[in-house]
């Protein structure tokens, strides 16, 4: 069986140091790009559940956080090398809990309205600026000697949404926050991309399909806290039949290797067919991501990104065979087997050197034959 690379909406892997700069509300300026790590092992494993794209997300501590990274897995590759290039910028933004009980150090906001007022005076600020660079180019292209306005970082990414340059993507759950941030979005010009989460989408299915924001949630998580209570396993379904463009994300290393098997649950949870559980986590998040002209689906043109399943690939005993990015293999299942059973052998070999060496026989520095990775490595060999 045969399925279009898998796309994760929602994930945190490869960041290395934190992924959240929680200790101001409006934290524009970071990006996930700086902080990629292409020896995060949750990449290879990514890899090996049949991950072969994803969007890197700051973390949900700030109303509006930092900027967002598309990559590919293509581990072995350096940090660059994982990037998408041409994916639509995006960045992160949050609604409810986690924004506003983030007080370490104490900030504002410390409430649900609070965090609405930062999102607002955020962009307030932004069209001033907006403005007054419009104003020095209008100068400027007069033939007046004006100096420019104080460049802002943060100011400038909030401008690239305005624009329409940037996508946003929100953590939320409860039905009233997503409604406020679609009415706030609006009041400035511009769209939410996708609601992430979004629990409560179900309650609001036709408001989001109307606005046009995508929805990327869980399957069934469900109470993990307050606002999650109304949270049920037919939200990605319900979604689906009101017209919202529906993916299902994983928000974590661990699930990531199975989301087909996350994907397959609303075959249960709210009766969609097998083609609509399939585009869950494929041509939907791609479509959410902008980047539904590369990746997504199997066809002419699009960048070679596939799985290779055992069986059927919405089953939950289906295996990956094999993943390809960029028309190359990535993972095998075979030959990561016989990787493993070589390392062990390698392992043996090491330890029995070591035993041999407290008994006082001596120590050969030739690679020893039980162990050809190591045999490899000393001589020069790139391993994969």
């Amino acid at each position: 069986w045969i399925i279009p690379g898998i796309i994760d909406a929602h994930s945190h892997i490869a960041g290395e140091g934190g992924i959240n700069e929680g200790t101001i509300s409006v934290s524009a300026m970071v990006g996930i790009e700086d902080i990629l790590d292409p020896d995060d092992i949750g990449i290879y494993r990514a890899v090996a559940g049949g991950v072969t794209t994803a969007n890197i997300l700051h973390g949900s501590a700030n109303p509006i956080g930092g900027k967002n990274a598309v990559i590919k897995m293509r581990w072995g590759a350096d940090a660059d090398g994982l990037l998408l290039k041409g994916a639509p910028p995006g960045i992160k933004f949050a609604l409810g809990e986690n924004p506003s009980r983030t007080r370490n150090p104490p900030r504002y906001p410390n409430t649900r309205m609070g965090v609405m007022d930062v999102i607002r005076e955020a962009f307030v600020d932004a069209q001033a600026y907006m403005a007054e660079w419009d104003a020095y180019e209008q100068a400027r292209r007069r033939g007046e000697k004006v100096l420019p306005p104080r460049k802002d970082l943060r100011l400038e990414t909030l401008a690239e949404i305005l624009r329409g340059e940037r996508l946003v993507h929100s953590h939320s759950y409860r039905a009233d926050e997503i409604l406020q941030l679609m009415r706030l979005a609006e009041e400035f010009g511009f769209r939410i991309a996708t609601f992430q989460h979004v629990l409560e989408g179900y309650k609001v299915a036709d408001e989001l399909a109307a606005h046009g924001a995508g929805a990327s949630t869980f399957s069934d998580w469900w109470a993990y806290k307050v606002e999650a209570y109304d949270a049920i396993p037919y939200n990605a379904a319900l979604m689906t039949e009101r017209g919202v463009v529906v993916s299902i994300n994983s928000d974590s290393g661990e699930e990531m290797r199975h989301l087909n098997q996350e994907a397959a649950k609303t075959m249960k949870w709210g009766g969609l067919d097998e083609h609509q559980a399939l585009a869950l986590i494929t041509i939907n998040p791609a479509r959410q991501l902008g980047i539904d002209d590369r990746v997504g689906s199997l066809e002419v043109g699009k960048d070679a990104d596939l799985v290779i399943y055992d069986g059927y690939p919405l089953s939950s005993t289906a295996a990956v065979n094999k993943t390809m990015i960029d028309g190359r293999i990535y993972f095998d299942r075979e030959l990561d087997r016989e990787r493993q059973r070589r390392l062990e052998e390698e392992k043996k070999a090491l330890l029995e050197k070591q035993k041999g060496a407290r008994r006082g026989r001596p120590v050969t520095d030739a690679p020893d034959a039980q162990a050809p990775e190591l045999a490899a490595a000393q001589a020069g060999e790139v391993i994969r």
